[in-house]
C-alpha cells in the first residue's frame, strides 16, 4: 500500500481514467461507450459534469478510480456526492483502496461544495459490493427507486410544446 497514492485526476489523466472505467465495465459485464475524448470533455472540459480520483502505483499504473458528481438534496438541505463509478484492480482488492478512494471523494466534496453525504448505486447481483458498502456504513435506500429516461422517450420529452 505504501507504493500507492490516492490523488485527484487531472486533464492529462483522461486516457488512464477511461481505461480504469472501461475495466470496471468489463468487471461488471457492462458495455463501455465512453471514449478518451468523452472523459476529457466531461471531466476536464470547460463545464465538467463529473470529477474523479485515482489510486496510482509508484510506477504510474492506475489501480483504482472513483467518478463522482455533486447534487443538491432539498430533503437533506445539503449537497451530496453521487459516486457513479468505483473500481479497484483485482490484484489490489482487500487493501482498503475502495475506502481510501471514497475518503478522497468525501474530502474533495467537502472542500468544493461543503458536501454532507455520499450516494451511489449498487447492482442487485453484486453482494460483495453491497457488503463492502455496508461495512463502511452505507444504508440501502428502500424508500426510493432509480428510474431512467433514455433513447426515444428522452428525445421526445418536450416535443409537445
Amino acid at each position: 500500500m505504501n507504493d500507492i497514492t490516492i490523488r485527484r485526476a487531472v486533464a492529462a489523466d483522461a486516457a488512464k481514467l477511461n481505461r480504469a472505467l472501461a475495466q470496471l465495465s468489463v468487471d461488471m459485464g457492462d458495455q463501455h461507450r465512453a471514449t478518451d475524448a468523452d472523459i476529457a470533455r466531461f471531466c476536464f472540459g470547460p463545464a465538467p459534469v463529473f470529477h474523479a480520483v485515482l489510486a496510482e502505483t509508484a510506477d504510474g499504473r492506475i489501480v483504482g478510480a472513483a467518478a463522482y458528481s455533486p447534487f443538491f438534496s432539498t430533503v437533506k438541505g445539503a449537497v451530496g456526492l453521487y459516486v457513479s463509478d468505483l473500481w479497484v484492480a483485482e490484484e489490489t482488492r482487500g487493501k482498503r483502496l475502495g475506502r481510501l478512494l471514497l475518503a478522497e471523494v468525501r474530502k474533495a466534496g467537502r472542500e468544493a461544495w461543503d458536501a454532507g453525504f455520499i450516494r451511489l448505486g449498487v447492482y442487485h447481483d453484486n453482494p460483495k459490493a453491497m457488503a463492502f458498502y455496508e461495512r463502511l456504513g452505507f444504508v440501502a435506500a428502500v424508500e426510493t427507486q432509480f428510474m431512467n429516461l433514455a433513447g426515444p422517450p428522452y428525445d421526445a420529452l418536450g416535443d409537445e410544446t
